[in-house]
C-alpha cells in the first residue's frame, strides 16, 4: 500500500512541475514579463523535476529486486522462492527413494535366500 501512496505522491509531483513549466513559459510569452517570476517558476520546474526523478528511481529499483527475486526490504519473495525449490527437491527425493525401493523389491523377490517368499504352485494349493 505504501508504493500505491508513493507513486500517487510522484504523480501529484508531476503535475507541479508540469503547472511550473507553464507558469515559466506563461510569464516569458507576456510582452511584460518578470523575470524574477520566470525564474522561480523555472526553478520550482527544475527542483520538482528532479525529486521525480529520484522517487522514480527508487521504485524502478524496487520493481528489478522484486522481478530477478533479489532479497529486498519488505517482501518474502526470495525466501518463498526458496522454500518452494526446497519442498520441490524434497519430493523428486522422496520419488527417487520409492522407486529404488521398487526396483530392490523386484530384483530381491527373485533371488534365491531372500527374505521375501516367493509364491509357488505347490505351496498355494
Amino acid at each position: 500500500m505504501e508504493r500505491i501512496q508513493v507513486l500517487d505522491q510522484i504523480e501529484k509531483d508531476i503535475i507541479t512541475c508540469l503547472q511550473s513549466a507553464g507558469q515559466a513559459l506563461l510569464e516569458l510569452s507576456k510582452e511584460k514579463s518578470s523575470l524574477k517570476q520566470a525564474e522561480s517558476q523555472s526553478h520550482n520546474f527544475l527542483k520538482t523535476l528532479s525529486h521525480v526523478e529520484t522517487k522514480l528511481t527508487e521504485q524502478i529499483n524496487y520493481l528489478t529486486q522484486v522481478s530477478t527475486g533479489q532479497p529486498h526490504e519488505g517482501s518474502g519473495y526470495a525466501s518463498q522462492k526458496v522454500l518452494q525449490m526446497a519442498w520441490h527437491r524434497l519430493e523428486h527425493a522422496r520419488s527417487r527413494v520409492n522407486e529404488l525401493e521398487r526396483v530392490k523389491n523386484k530384483y530381491t523377490r527373485g533371488q534365491p535366500g531372500s527374505t521375501t517368499p516367493i509364491k509357488s504352485e505347490s505351496t498355494s494349493k
